[in-house]
């Protein structure tokens, strides 16, 4: 059997508690651009046609209403097959992907989103000829209601 002392047993603890403070929790970044990146497949998305209605204030982040739009016929010939949404300032950049096809009707999406701050949403749409467009806004959200 082996016999700890009483130093060998306070160097145990100082050494576990260092350790246990060089470990920082983990943080979440933001991975916004790399999802984007991922859906064009690197791919560059041209400004256009789509848009976002989004409040300019958010005086509650938890609910912040939402609607994706994008310009298209939706016919077999030239529709939209996926929106992606994102935002910039969560921890997870993520929001929303909504798939379409010509029997959609129409590119159009009504969701609420929740937002951790004031941040940039991104709607990044995919078309059937393999291009993008995208569309971005910034959204304050304020703190109790001051509006500012």
């Amino acid at each position: 059997m082996t016999t700890v002392n009483r130093r060998q047993a306070l160097a145990l603890g100082a050494g576990a508690l260092a350790t246990a403070a060089s470990i920082a929790p983990a943080q979440a970044a933001n991975d916004a651009a790399d999802l984007i990146k991922t859906f064009t497949a690197g791919k560059l998305a041209a400004e256009g046609k789509v848009k976002l209605d989004l409040p300019e204030i958010a005086e509650n982040g938890n609910t912040v209403p939402m609607t994706v739009s994008v310009e298209s016929p939706m016919s077999e010939q030239s529709y939209v097959t996926e929106v992606l949404v994102v935002g910039d300032g969560n921890p997870n950049g993520g929001m929303a992907r909504f798939h379409f096809s010509p029997l959609s009707g129409a590119a159009e999406a009504n969701t609420r989103i929740r937002l951790a701050a004031t941040q940039n949403i991104t709607a990044v749409a995919k078309m059937n000829d393999g291009s993008f467009y995208t569309a971005s806004k910034q959204v304050k959200v304020t703190i109790g209601g001051c509006g500012g």
